[in-house]
């Protein structure tokens, strides 16, 4: 078993720089995610540490071990791509032990990893069988499979659920995060889905152009986002901004949108002093954007703002209502109860406790 560590590194493609000074410690075991929009870099982190590219500058650990200069067969990692990347001409069986046979190992050993791996992933049934006959479900488990009778170190995976329909990815994303509770080894994992990220890291890092943005567990990613993206990224739907301008009133320090003013919860004033009168954006998430007749019990900090609906989507549990507030659009998550109809007003109410607010030059969080 080994952690990993990227120590200040570098990846360029020509004159574009694609990794920017990357430092992620991962420890021994961990769950870790690499997130974000496509381009961000988050495949190039991972390719890097198998080896299948080099690196510009820096240096790459896996346990104690330096390996910028270590072939990819040398390092001790297993990676499953988006792509099944199956022999067609083969079983589920020799796929699987294919790697095994090239090195050497006894056909006794790979007998017992074989079947024991296709146990572990509910395919013992499905060792004669040729890819052709499987779903795609079952194709992914085989290349999970053959990552996992190698018995290695690190296990790293790109994207591997994306060919997958929804069902089944919800059904293999926990049958991934059981893989790992078992196994107890360390697993790096790429996405763009931030529902992937949030369900299934230890931890999540999330990446753009190349920089890395905030490495945390997944709730304090959703509860303290370091910035504008990643607030903008983690949550689903996204976290509703308005340009606001900090203004100090008789009660306190409120959040002025221009259409409609909000005060700021005692609890969120402490960094804000300097900021008054300068402009900002507020955040709020449409899970804290309630009917004002079901507001949850326990909601202390609560502003109201009427709202004209425009479009409502019943989503059974739930109910998404994008709202027009004069010239700022908005959507909330509202209780099933709710009477939201299209082209009707609403009384909203704002769960104040869970506001955000961000440095309109840097976008960096004040509260």
């Amino acid at each position: 078993m080994a952690g990993i560590k990227f120590d200040h590194v570098d990846k360029y493609f020509g004159n574009v720089h694609v990794l920017k000074d990357l430092n992620i410690d991962i420890p021994d075991q961990e769950f870790l995610v690499l997130v974000g929009p496509s381009g961000c870099g988050k495949s190039t982190a991972l390719r890097c540490l198998a080896g299948l590219e080099e690196i510009s500058t820096g240096r790459i650990y896996i346990g104690d071990r330096v390996v910028n200069d270590v072939a990819p067969k040398d390092r001790d990692i297993a990676m499953v791509f988006q792509s099944y990347a199956l022999y067609p001409h083969m079983s589920v069986y020799d796929n699987m032990a294919f790697g095994l046979k090239l090195r050497k190992t006894p056909k006794t050993e790979i007998d017992k990893r074989v079947k024991e791996a296709g146990e572990l992933l509910g395919i013992a049934h499905l060792l004669d069988r040729k890819p052709k006959a499987l779903s795609g479900g079952q194709r992914q488990r085989v290349a999970l499979g053959r990552a996992i009778v190698r018995d290695p170190a690190v296990f790293l995976m790109d994207e591997p659920l994306s060919n997958l329909d929804a069902k089944l990815r919800v059904q293999t994303r926990a049958e991934i995060s059981k893989l790992h509770q078992r196994l107890k080894t360390t697993f790096i994992y790429v996405t763009h889905d931030q529902v992937e990220a949030m369900t299934m890291g230890t931890r999540i890092a999330v990446m753009r152009d190349g920089i890395l943005q905030q490495l945390d567990a997944p709730q304090v990613l959703y509860t303290r986002p370091a910035n504008m993206f990643v607030a903008g990224f983690i949550g689903s739907p996204a976290m509703n901004f308005f340009e606001a301008t900090l203004r100090r009133g008789q009660d306190g320090l409120a959040v002025d949108t221009g259409v409609f003013s909000v005060p700021i919860p005692r609890s969120k004033m402490e960094n804000l002093g300097k900021y008054i009168d300068r402009p900002v954006y507020f955040g709020i998430r449409p899970e804290d954007i309630h009917d004002a007749n079901y507001v949850p019990p326990g909601t202390e900090a609560v502003a109201h703002v009427d709202a004209l609906v425009e479009v409502v989507e019943h989503m059974g549990a739930e109910v998404y209502a994008y709202v027009d507030v004069g010239d700022k659009e908005f959507v909330g998550r509202l209780d099933p109860r709710t009477t939201a109809e299209p082209n009707s007003k609403l009384r909203l109410a704002l769960d104040l406790g869970n506001m955000h607010v961000f440095d309109r030059e840097t976008e960096i969080a004040l509260v």
